[in-house]
């Protein structure tokens, strides 16, 4: 099991990758999986040609789960942060899930946040997509003159951002004194 061959070496390395670890988890919060690259490729760089690459895999797999058992590092906690920050910044709930999917979170702790954020919030897409609009100066904060012309553009804008059709749709065609309530809302 042991990737080194000297114990005083195997030691050494265990307590290279906490260390490793606990700069990262200081410096960043992120998700299992994003630790893991951090480490693989900060040993990898180090120690190019040291140990044998499998059994140092499992290492680092052991020492994460020693982290995530002692509650330092945690998915679900890590899904529902950014979850939130990601909705702040007026993210569709596609684009959210997506995202999480992305960072290697579990799909049981997506659903978990994504169920929680439609528990606490009246339409979120709805109003993601306001943010984006006036964030972005699409559709309702277009001058009138200007609206049918870059429709296509706009609709194409949200749906790129993860919105259906539907709310795209819904909220292009507000009218320039209801977006401006909107807007008060969020």
């Amino acid at each position: 099991m042991n990737p080194i061959k000297k114990k005083k070496d195997f030691e050494t390395t265990i307590e290279e990758i906490r260390k490793f670890s606990y700069g990262y988890l200081d410096k960043y919060n992120p998700s299992k999986q994003q630790l893991k690259t951090y480490l693989i490729k900060k040993f990898f760089k180090k120690n190019q040609k040291k140990t044998n690459k499998q059994e140092l895999f499992n290492l680092i797999d052991t020492i994460i789960s020693s982290l995530s058992s002692d509650k330092i590092i945690s998915d679900r906690y890590y899904s529902e942060a950014k979850s939130q920050v990601f909705l702040r910044r007026g993210y569709s709930l596609n684009k959210i899930r997506y995202c999480l999917i992305k960072k290697g979170i579990d799909k049981k702790y997506i659903e978990a946040s994504i169920s929680k954020i439609r528990e606490n919030e009246t339409d979120p897409d709805f109003f993601s997509a306001v943010k984006i609009c006036k964030r972005r100066k699409i559709g309702p904060s277009r001058e009138e003159n200007n609206r049918p012309l870059f429709y296509k553009k706009d609709i194409s804008i949200l749906a790129r951002s993860g919105f259906s059709y539907e709310i795209s749709k819904k909220v292009l065609e507000i009218p320039k004194d209801e977006f401006k309530k909107f807007c008060k809302m969020i």
